[in-house]
């Protein structure tokens, strides 16, 4: 079995188990359970607050202490062991704990399954900027797949979705066993500061100018992806509320049309090699956001009727907004840091985007909505997604200004050793 096939299995595997609840869980909620909405938003924060301090741990852990293969497959072990006790779970305090606890052990193998492609690709003398991402883009296959078969299967509404996603997981972990061997990289022995031992090198990327802006607008960005997470498949099917829209497809497919972002991304990372080299980092990143805004827009004005172009379109988008964003990001902090720090740098990363960007947007997207989107008659959708789209503007607008960054199209696909 190649190296380029077994990286890819297991992005197909590692975002299949995230796929298989993530979109279809507020279905779960609603409709199965019959939980409040102000508890539901708390679900959504789990991944953020995971992402705080998981990533960076399990990145400090596999650059000094721990191959990253095998911490990558304990932690898929234990959170699929988690994932298969949701459906004993009868009230919602012990259902945000369960899945808190889920969140915690799954959050830290994006970044290290980053690391481990990273690894080996650059061991086998493989380029990662045009190798990469055709491996990366059958996690979202995976994960598209996931959606489908919890969908047509007909456990959208029903708990069976984390059983299909814990044993997946508890698969995952035992074939990580089986991937190339990713070694700490940080090991040598010699007179190091207070900060160094514990492995906490990788926040010294914070006194650069252009990484600490980096880091801030991946926060700001981390927010924009948790609103289509948390409000996408809500929002379509809200539109059974109104009569001539009740037996549309949207409503009765929502998961399904949701899909076509996923889609859309397995085209969009095949291209991020060529972006990437032509206009570099700043730009890719300003045309993810840029894609934001179209992406809330077109939602803003869609509808399941003549407007339904403009949600097919708003799925097509996504593609661009997500990828330009988190692949293309990625590989810029794999291609600007340190071999020594690479895996905590990665868990930095997703600490900024799905934590404390996650964080951001499922709380202050929140406290908007309640405040002034909702009203007797249900929620302003249009409103709310044209405030969002302002959002990502002005973050755009931010970011042209203050990011700087020199594109050298022959140094894209290097990496500091």
């Amino acid at each position: 079995m190649g190296i380029k096939f077994k990286l890819t299995a297991m992005s197909f595997l590692q975002f299949f188990v995230w796929g298989a609840w993530l979109i279809t869980v507020g279905v779960y909620w609603f409709q199965t359970k019959q939980w409040s909405g102000a508890q539901f938003g708390a679900i959504f924060s789990t991944m953020g607050f995971a992402s705080l301090f998981m990533p960076t741990l399990t990145g400090i852990i596999a650059d000094r202490w721990m191959n990253a293969e095998k911490l990558y497959g304990i932690l898929h072990i234990l959170g699929g062991l988690t994932l298969l006790m949701v459906p004993s779970i009868t009230n919602p305090t012990d259902f945000f704990w369960i899945i808190f606890l889920a969140m915690i052990f799954y959050m830290p193998t994006i970044a290290l399954s980053n690391s481990i492609s990273y690894n080996a690709l650059k061991n086998n003398n493989f380029d990662i900027v045009k190798s990469f991402p055709p491996i990366r883009v059958w996690g979202t296959v995976g994960f598209i797949v996931a959606m489908w078969i919890t969908n047509l299967s007909g456990n959208k509404a029903s708990s069976n979705q984390f059983l299909i996603a814990g044993a997946v997981a508890i698969f995952l972990g035992v074939y990580s066993f089986f991937l190339p061997k990713c070694p700490p990289q940080n090991t040598v022995k010699e007179n190091k500061s207070f900060i160094e031992t514990l492995g906490l090198d990788a926040f010294k990327l914070f006194k650069s100018y252009k990484m600490a802006l980096f880091f801030l607008f991946s926060m700001l960005l981390g927010a924009a992806l948790q609103l289509t997470n948390m409000y996408g498949d809500t929002f379509l099917d809200d539109f059974k509320h109104i009569a001539e829209f009740k037996d549309s497809i949207v409503v009765k497919y929502s998961t399904l049309i949701m899909s076509i972002s996923q889609m859309s991304e397995t085209l969009f990372i095949l291209a991020i090699p060529y972006f990437l080299k032509r206009f570099g980092i700043k730009k890719v990143m300003l045309i993810s956001m840029i894609a934001w805004v179209l992406r809330f827009v077109l939602f803003a004005y869609g509808d399941p009727g003549t407007g339904m172009w403009m949600i097919i379109m708003s799925g097509i988008v996504y593609g661009m907004a997500f990828d330009f964003f988190n692949i293309s990001g990625s590989l810029f902090v794999e291609t600007e840091t340190d071999s020594k720090i690479r895996s905590s740098a990665q868990g930095l990363f997703m600490m900024m985007t799905n934590g404390f960007g996650a964080i951001f947007g499922s709380l202050a997207s929140g406290v908007l909505i309640d405040a002034y989107f909702t009203t007797e008659a249900g929620k302003d959708w249009h409103g709310i997604w044209l405030t969002f789209a302002v959002y990502a503007l002005v973050v755009a607008i931010l970011f042209a200004i203050l990011f700087k960054h020199e594109h050298n199209p022959d140094k894209i696909g290097e990496v500091n050793h």
